[in-house]
């Protein structure tokens, strides 16, 4: 199998990119900005800065103010909702599973609380492998294989720099791919968005009177149809750019990351921005996980007297690794360096999910309000942190538990008794139904929905039942599906099956593949009729990128090492 991957990687031959350093320098310059980005992904160096990539001063933000009064007692009016989404969290990141950054060094004490207090759900799952198409699930409660969003859009520039940088790398990985013509026929980056026909959980709280406001990351696109508020959000502070703080900022301590193309990447082309509703761009107003927290606690504060749906969705803990210097003190003497800035970049995660919580019990909203807490993917393996999504195998941009496998908590303590902890498979596309139930309000009727409203197995009145028992995810030709216990993972580009029975062997260490071929048969049926009627992506993969599946980045591919090509 591993063979056969090489030598298709091969066949296609060595991306040839002229003057490499100059492409980088260039990208360094350019705009990274959602909304401005005039130029399909090609490896042609990009233009220089334009006037449209200033970058104003820091100002305040005048959120829309609700009543003076409430109408109700916040008991008898609809809950609040809020859906705190960090990035790439790794499922041993988190205290809450016995696990922790470093052993444990790096606890994180008030997303444990949040999730004491409500319900864990022990087996949940992302939409997919990276971040973009589980988003447009946990908005949507659909598959890809209906709306077609099914690759993370990227920058232009982007694919082809990481390509030919991951293929400068001495680590013995097979090759890079990128797909020049491919990239020719995707829209601008702006405009690879979720589309306007799709419903989203804004939109249909929007239908029973709820203020809903994004804030932080968004990655389905940011121009026209596409911009959050155009999408069912009354109000928008937009991430526009990469950079949790300046990288010369005096109050930050960086990790950059030699052995990953990504990373080298994003340093060349990232800038500090953000926009409120499409507005100017201007820098954020400190570090950007605690900037977003500050934001936040305003438009609780403005917001008290009426039902409202916050969407926090985090940048932390991607790439680039940054954090502050009172963090990267506060976690202490950890090693390596890159282990200890990402420790502090949670630790500031975690204090954001505290200062949330402490904000809505100050203003006598905390019972009833509904909280979710999840990740849009697991780690990465890029990170060259090996511990993350112990004792999982894979990593983000792989379809292995390691790659999915993500927290779900929901508090809702006026339904919710605190400890509960539910054992059911679920995934993100259940978050959308979820939410809609709680609030009371309907679900589009001319959409089929994918998800199921979780708050029966939350609060203990019923179960969920899916045809099938499945849950389904797929990237291009990479394409799984877990039903009941069993799981496989299919590459059809490769002709290569991984069988699991995740009862017996969570952690992905047998594959049946060959020693049950009957359940492998079944497994396929349903994973082809899930496809039958799949609509195509709605933008075209530009790239693909070789992922091994037990090693971090930082290691050396040797031969007989399992991988997967990631198609994006």
């Amino acid at each position: 199998m591993m063979q056969a991957i090489k030598t298709r990687a091969l066949s296609r031959g060595k991306l040839n990119f002229a003057a490499g350093a100059i492409m980088l320098s260039m990208l360094a310059g350019c705009s990274l900005s959602e909304r401005e980005d005039p130029q399909v992904e090609t490896s042609t160096p990009p233009a220089a800065a334009s006037s449209t990539d200033t970058i104003a001063p820091n100002r305040p933000i005048a959120w829309q103010q609700g009543p003076a009064t409430a109408p109700a007692p916040p008991s008898e009016r609809p809950p609040n909702i809020v859906f705190i989404l960090i990035d790439d969290l790794g499922i041993n990141d988190l205290s809450t599973f016995g696990g922790g950054v470093a052993g444990g060094r790096a606890p994180t004490p008030n997303i444990d609380r949040l999730a004491a207090q409500g319900a864990i759900f022990s087996q949940a799952y992302a939409g997919q492998g990276t971040c973009a198409p589980s988003r447009a699930m946990l908005m949507t409660g659909r598959y890809p294989t209906r709306t077609g969003f099914e690759y993370t859009p990227t920058r232009r520039g982007f694919s082809p720099m990481v390509a030919r940088l991951g293929n400068e790398m001495d680590n013995n990985l097979p090759e890079y791919l990128y797909d020049e013509a491919a990239a020719a026929t995707r829209p601008d980056y702006n405009a690879q968005g979720l589309p306007a026909s799709e419903v989203t959980i804004a939109e249909v709280l929007k239908q029973v009177d709820y203020h809903t406001v994004h804030i932080g990351k968004w990655h389905l696109g940011s121009v026209g149809e596409f911009h959050p508020t155009a999408q069912g959000f009354d109000e928008s502070l937009l991430m526009e750019n990469l950079l949790f703080l300046p990288e010369d900022d005096p109050n930050v301590v960086n990790a950059k990351l030699d052995f990953d193309p990504i990373d080298k990447t994003l340093w060349a082309i990232s800038k500090f921005a953000t926009s409120y509703n499409g507005g100017e761009l201007f820098e954020p107003g400190g570090y950007l996980t605690d900037y977003w927290t500050d934001e936040s606690l305003k438009v609780i504060e403005a917001n008290k007297n009426r039902p409202f749906f916050l969407f926090l969705a985090h940048w932390g803990v991607h790439t680039p690794l940054q954090a502050t210097k009172a963090d990267y003190e506060a976690v202490g003497d950890i090693e390596p360096h890159r282990l200890r800035v990402y420790a502090a970049m949670l630790r500031a995660i975690d204090r954001s999910v505290g200062r949330v919580m402490d904000k809505l019990e100050q203003e006598g909203l905390s019972d009833n309000t509904i909280i979710i807490l999840s990740s849009d993917n697991g780690g990465a393996g890029y990170l060259g942190l090996p511990e993350v999504n112990e004792p999982y195998r894979g990593w983000k941009i792989t379809l292995f538990e390691g790659g999915i496998r993500v927290p779900v908590f929901i508090k809702w303590p006026q339904r919710i008794t605190a400890g509960t902890v539910v054992d059911t498979p679920v995934a993100h596309i259940d978050l959308m139904p979820t939410m809609a139930a709680g609030a009371g309000a309907p679900l589009p009727e001319d959409v089929i929905i994918d998800g199921h409203n979780l708050m029966p197995l939350a609060d203990g009145t019923g179960e969920i039942s899916r045809e099938n028992d499945a849950i389904f995810w797929n990237a291009g030709h990479y394409k799984v599906v877990r039903a009941g216990d069993w799981k496989l993972q299919v590459n059809d580009q490769i002709d290569y099956d991984w069988l699991f029975n995740l009862a017996e062997d969570p952690t992905e260490q047998v594959n049946l593949a060959e020693a049950r071929p009957d359940k492998l048969a079944e497994l396929r049926a349903i994973l082809d009729a899930h496809h039958a009627n799949r609509v195509p992506p709605l933008y075209a993969s530009v790239s693909e990128s070789p992922i091994m599946i037990d090693k971090t980045l930082a290691e050396r591919f040797e031969d007989g090492d399992e991988y997967i090509y990631w198609p994006n």
